[in-house]
């Protein structure tokens, strides 16, 4: 049963709330239920069930496509009061891709039954508004890192990425290892560590165990 500060989390978070029935409501209020993931578990893959849409409470979750050698590209990640909807894509409507999920940082989340969801889809123009508009919005972002895969250097991409999560965590040490970023920004580790390596030749970074520490942000800014 969800408690009161849930119900005004899925309120806040739905922004349709307030255009749909007290039925509508009821419906998704009772297919909602709380939960939590670990970190590092994969939570959804095109071999499970649909997921649902989930609604984050806290938490970061990565989304991300594999390609044929088992390669990894992050489409993109998720915080706190953002929704996924592409944990439900095998109901998604022209989504012929095979997405993953994996838990970044252990999350708190609200689960809605996606079958439940979608059948009020057909019911109300809000509520298929609301899907369509978080897709477009992701999907923003995945043309966004197809484009810096394609046509950026990864010197480039790299000083994107570091000056991105510096401004996202509002700090210059970030907690990240190789392989992470190499996931993060789909190239290979050897590749990144070799970058990073270059960077801290040229006092643009820091490197310790488990973190970068940015020392010149402007010189950063200019790989852009």
């Amino acid at each position: 049963m969800l408690s009161q500060n849930d119900l005004i989390f899925l309120e806040n978070t739905l922004s349709f709330w307030d255009k749909i029935d007290k039925d509508k409501q009821s419906k998704i209020i009772s297919n909602t239920i709380n939960i939590k993931y670990l970190k590092g578990e994969n939570i959804y893959n095109p071999t499970k069930e649909c997921l649902g849409i989930i609604l984050i409470k806290t938490g970061e979750l990565r989304t991300y496509i594999l390609s044929e050698d088992g390669k990894e590209v992050t489409l993109f990640r998720l915080n706190a009061n953002n929704v996924c909807v592409l944990s439900s894509s095998c109901i998604l409507k022209n989504i012929t891709f095979d997405v993953y999920i994996d838990c970044e940082q252990e999350t708190e989340a609200l689960l809605i039954n996606s079958i439940a969801f979608f059948e009020l889809i057909n019911e109300s123009v809000y509520i298929e508004n609301f899907v369509l508009r978080n897709t477009v919005d992701k999907f923003s972002n995945v043309m966004w890192t197809i484009e810096q895969i394609l046509f950026m250097k990864i010197d480039t991409r790299l000083a994107i990425f570091l000056l991105d999560e510096s401004i996202r965590l509002n700090k210059n040490d970030l907690k990240l290892t190789h392989e992470q970023i190499s996931r993060y920004i789909g190239s290979a580790r050897e590749v990144v560590s070799r970058m990073l390596k270059y960077f801290e030749k040229e006092n643009i970074i820091q490197l310790s165990r488990g973190t970068i520490k940015i020392i010149d942000k402007e010189k950063l800014k200019k790989l852009i």
